[in-house]
């Protein structure tokens, strides 16, 4: 039986626009790092494994970048799964104590970014997703616009056509979040905007505007996570939080399969995952307050 996973400690920088600030990725994992160390009250040294998240740099940054908290000779993993990545090191630092093999483990995410809207790196090998291009390109073509908001914002298309929502709706989304920027000293920009400004934005794919997709951006976080033993020893029960349930998905065949570009965008991952973790939780959605999503629209400003 898996054993209960806490998050004793976390830490963040600000998010910064690309260029603003005289920082480096291994300067970016330091001061997020040795905030997690100082809000659990541990050292470095009672860490036992890393995971580090990130999508530019070479092979091994990961471990330069926890080089600043340390070394240790700890096992350090670098993860690197887009959109996910920073989920899927706090994934994998859950099993290591879920499963026993550590009793302290630490997730750690940054990145420095390149300027520009996101792309593809390699030219002369298969793009990775290749398939899901090939399914919206026969779906919906290929405009002059950057691609992750041409996926989402075709997926927006499909389900006005299909349940009759509107650009105002998907608006609204907008006017939310930059709302909520204001208060987050850790948001890259903090400026509110109405339902209006939002709309008139310039277009980036209908029906998403600029000020509906996100920015490229500089900064990290960190977690540290530990057993029930490691928390009762250290004395954390007061700020421990357990982690009652986690779960990630990949694509299924209906991916693919069903021709929908709200399906290639996640739907039946989302879904199964969710599933998993009102099974492995005993809970459901009837009890949950609030739902934090992540709103992935990536493009540059």
């Amino acid at each position: 039986m898996a054993r209960k996973v806490f998050v004793i400690g976390v830490g963040m920088t600000k998010f910064e626009k690309l260029g603003s600030r005289d920082w480096d990725y291994p300067d970016m994992a330091k001061e997020a790092g040795e905030k997690a160390l100082a809000d659990a009250g541990i050292r470095y040294d009672e860490v036992e494994q890393v995971a580090v998240g990130y999508c530019y740099g070479d092979s091994t940054c990961g471990q330069r970048a926890v080089y600043q908290l340390g070394m240790t000779g700890v096992p350090v993993y670098n993860v690197n799964n887009n959109c996910a990545t920073g989920s899927t090191a706090l994934f994998m630092a859950r099993q290591f104590v879920a499963g026993g093999l550590a009793d302290c483990a630490m997730a750690l995410g940054f990145e420095k970014m390149e300027k520009g809207s996101l792309g593809i790196k390699y030219t002369d090998r298969t793009n990775p997703m290749d398939k899901q291009f090939e399914v919206m390109m026969a779906l919906r073509g290929f405009e002059n616009a950057p691609p992750a908001p041409q996926f989402f914002g075709n997926a927006g298309r499909e389900h006005m056509e299909k349940y009759g929502s509107t650009p105002e709706q998907f608006a609204k989304i907008g006017v939310k979040n930059h709302k909520h920027s204001v208060n987050n000293p850790y948001s890259q920009f903090r400026d509110e905007y109405t339902l209006e400004q939002i709309l008139a934005a310039p277009m980036v794919y209908a029906p998403l505007t600029k000020l509906q997709c996100c920015p490229t951006s500089d900064g990290s976080g960190a977690a540290i996570l530990a057993s029930e033993d490691f928390v009762t020893a250290h004395g954390l029960e007061a700020q421990a939080v357990e982690i009652a349930g986690m779960a990630m998905t990949t694509d299924f065949e209906s991916t693919l399969a069903e021709k929908s570009c709200i399906k290639l965008i996640g739907q039946d991952m989302t879904r199964a995952a969710a599933e998993r973790v009102y099974e492995e939780s005993g809970l459901g959605p009837e009890d949950v307050d609030v739902i934090e999503l992540h709103d992935s629209r990536p493009t540059s400003w």
